[in-house]
């Protein structure tokens, strides 16, 4: 549906000053910054295509010129994007006293009590910043735990949004054993890889049971 068909409420501009910015699509927050689309293309479409072609933590290492070449950006445009995407940096590397640090098997541990009473698997991802401080806590599944139904994208999408430069995977054992099992092996090394790939580091992927815990990288099965 084009931006002008659109109902006001669910046009981005008025979307974030009913239901708050934090409730936009990347693309919602990205036309705002465009304000305007291109002969043929609302704004919505450009922002789309944009975020399809270059994935967010690409999108914003891209310099002036690589963004001015952008069609439907600009100079005009991409200068705007640049000082949001600068301003956004600096916020970051300002340490925030309130987030948790993790440093520990402890540490992950007392952020997963939540999960180890459970009756069925949980599996969660704790995104860090690159001082260790926990940004993002998700859970990715409820079920059994396999590579099948734990996809890489479904880890990397938030951490990728979340600009977090680690990433500690946790699931419970309702059996109350916390040895893993070849499949959590397997599907460990599939995230670990996929990792690697996209520069986010697989830490540690922690399994909790209700008296118990184990770290995979204390038993080897992480490098690192």
């Amino acid at each position: 549906m084009k931006l002008k068909d659109l109902p006001k409420h669910e046009q981005p501009r008025e979307k974030l000053v009913e239901r708050g910015v934090e409730n936009l699509h990347n693309q919602e927050l990205l036309a705002i910054l465009l304000r305007t689309g291109i002969e043929g293309k609302d704004v919505l479409k450009v922002a789309s295509e944009i975020l399809t072609k270059y994935p967010l933590s690409k999108f914003l290492a891209l310099n002036l010129n690589e963004i001015s070449a952008i069609k439907g950006i600009g100079r005009a445009k991409a200068t705007l994007l640049l000082a949001a995407f600068e301003l956004t940096k600096r916020a970051l590397e300002i340490e925030d006293e309130s987030l948790p640090v993790i440093q520990s098997v402890r540490d992950v541990v007392d952020q997963l009590q939540d999960i180890r009473k459970q009756k069925k698997e949980y599996f969660v991802a704790l995104f860090l910043n690159s001082r260790n401080q926990l940004i993002q806590k998700e859970t990715i599944s409820i079920g059994t735990i396999n590579s099948g139904v734990v996809h890489p994208r479904e880890v990397f999408k938030p951490a990728i949004e979340n600009l977090a430069s680690g990433v500690i995977l946790a699931h419970n054992h309702p059996s109350g054993s916390p040895a893993p099992s070849p499949k959590d092996i397997e599907m460990t090394s599939r995230l670990v890889e996929a990792g690697r790939i996209m520069g986010i580091e697989v830490i540690d992927h922690i399994i909790v049971t209700i008296k118990d815990s184990l770290s995979f990288k204390e038993k080897g099965l992480i490098e690192g």
